[in-house]
């Protein structure tokens, strides 16, 4: 089956072939310049305030899911296959405002307005996913929009408040996929190249074929050093279409995690088995990012704080690395050589995240400390995992970020810990080798002093909430 040289999508219910712009044009960019849509804004240009929010539509078996997500950090390319929706398509039939819009109206959900594109399209999202919306998961899917002039009370209401559901899509689905049947995108423009192949053998051969080439899944981190810093990427091999890196199942007493999964599909397994860390994922970004920002990738860049890497050290994760036909599996802990730098080979990429599913009796925690809740960067993240036995410790696992140069193992604790009695006393020995394990910089996030301080009261805490008597360790969010 020949390649595509441009990306097919839909814009509202328009098709759309662009052939004359940089696969590394942002969304957002291209709506503005090229579309002509004004109402999708521009605020932060980094995936933080929620203007520029629109929506993706994709097959979804017979029907589409539709997916908020951040114009600003978004590739053109990515389009391929999807349906993009603006604040313009809301429109009803007769050019009167969809329901989100009137509701926003009523409610006194809008002041300036700038930011209210933004979130009318969170909100056609979350209507448009059939969940039930109580408060809680209003306020989850407009964490990522930010607004300067109403405070939240009134859009809060809007999202409330009882709308008529739309009617199911099954035609665009069909639409879609007869779109893009010419086979994967191969697209070029001037020096810059992006393709997308669409089984594992083929991106394999892609990034061995291509050393210089940078894989990406959801993009969001590469949107941030497009729209940013400005940065030219001339080769992209995406991993987006790859049907085996999107695949997320239990087997073998794992839970393997393709490469491309994006959180916010990893959440369902991850609430289930291991509360802690959906908790922490959710912190990691909005909805709007978790739509597209991907485990591997989270993994993949090396950030020595990066959220999942330690909790995925204290889990015992293996990673699946691949290169051309050959894999390899190794643990997470021995992934990372150095800052920035991982043991990947040229052509090399990470095919799944493999993590051993609970045990009865063992205890996981983990914790991340920014400066704000939501949507921040870590100072530390740390992560706990242990089994007791007679009130001794059979076996623990401790991994950190943000106190190395690399996620991770803090070893000297855990010899201390193995086989002691776990007491206040045995804790507080083990909290001093923790300050000799890590050496920790100072940056913006926080002083080396803090993080040791942190790092040390993290520990006391997964005493605190394994001991016997637990005492209230954590907030409790408002009603």
């Amino acid at each position: 089956m020949p390649d595509r040289d441009t990306p097919a999508f839909f814009l509202g219910d328009s098709p759309r072939r662009p052939g004359s712009v940089s696969p590394t044009t942002t969304v957002l960019e291209y709506l503005r310049s090229v579309e002509h849509r004004p109402g999708t804004k521009e605020g932060c240009a980094e995936g933080d305030c929620g203007a520029c929010t629109v929506v993706l539509g994709e097959p979804d078996g017979p029907r589409m899911r539709y997916r908020a997500v951040n114009a600003c950090v978004l590739f053109m390319a990515a389009l391929d296959g999807k349906q993009l929706l603006t604040v313009e398509d809301l429109a009803a039939a007769d050019g009167g405002p969809h329901p989100v819009q009137t509701a926003l109206a009523e409610h006194h959900g809008s002041q300036c307005g700038f930011c209210t594109p933004g979130f009318a399209m969170s909100l056609f999202a979350l209507d448009r996913s059939g969940a039930a919306v109580d408060r809680a998961e209003a306020v989850e899917a407009l964490a990522g929009n930010l607004c300067r002039c109403t405070g939240y009370r009134p859009i809060l209401d809007a999202a409330l408040a009882a709308r008529p559901p739309d009617p199911e899509d099954t035609a665009t689905a069909a639409r879609l996929r007869a779109l893009t049947a010419g086979g994967p995108l191969r697209m070029k423009y001037a020096e810059q190249a992006w393709h997308a192949p669409e089984t594992l053998t083929d991106l394999a051969a892609a990034l061995v074929a291509d050393t210089s080439a940078v894989p990406v899944a959801g993009g969001t981190d590469a949107g941030v050093w497009v729209s940013k810093q400005h940065r030219r990427l001339n080769a992209i091999v995406s991993m987006e279409k790859v049907q085996e890196l999107r695949a997320i199942e239990r087997r073998d007493g794992m839970l393997r995690i393709g490469a491309a999964v994006p959180y916010e599909d990893a959440l369902g397994e991850l609430d289930a088995l291991f509360p802690d860390l959906g908790a922490m994922v959710r912190r990691i970004g909005s909805r709007q990012i978790r739509e597209r920002g991907t485990i591997g990738a989270n993994i993949a860049n090396a950030s020595p704080i990066g959220d999942v890497p330690p909790a995925l050290i204290a889990l015992d994760a293996k990673l699946v690395l691949r290169r051309g036909a050959a894999q390899r599996t190794v643990p997470i802990e021995t992934f990372f050589a150095g800052y920035r730098r991982t043991i990947l080979t040229t052509g090399e990429f990470i095919e799944s995240v493999d993590i051993p599913l609970p045990k009865d009796g063992r205890v996981f925690r983990c914790h991340k400390v920014a400066k704000r809740f939501d949507q921040d960067i870590s100072a530390v993240c740390a992560a706990f995992s242990a089994a007791f036995a007679g009130g001794a410790v059979r076996d623990i696992r401790i991994g950190f970020g943000g106190m190395a140069a690399t996620p991770a193992r803090a070893h000297p604790v855990e010899n201390i810990l193995i086989g002691q009695p776990w007491t206040e006393a045995s804790v507080r020995a083990a909290m001093t080798v923790l300050d000799a394990t890590f050496v920790p910089i100072s940056d913006h996030r926080a002083r080396a002093a803090y993080r040791r301080l942190v790092a040390r009261n993290l520990l006391y805490k997964f005493f605190l909430e394994t001991a016997a008597s637990t005492p209230r360790t954590r907030l409790v969010p408002a009603p």
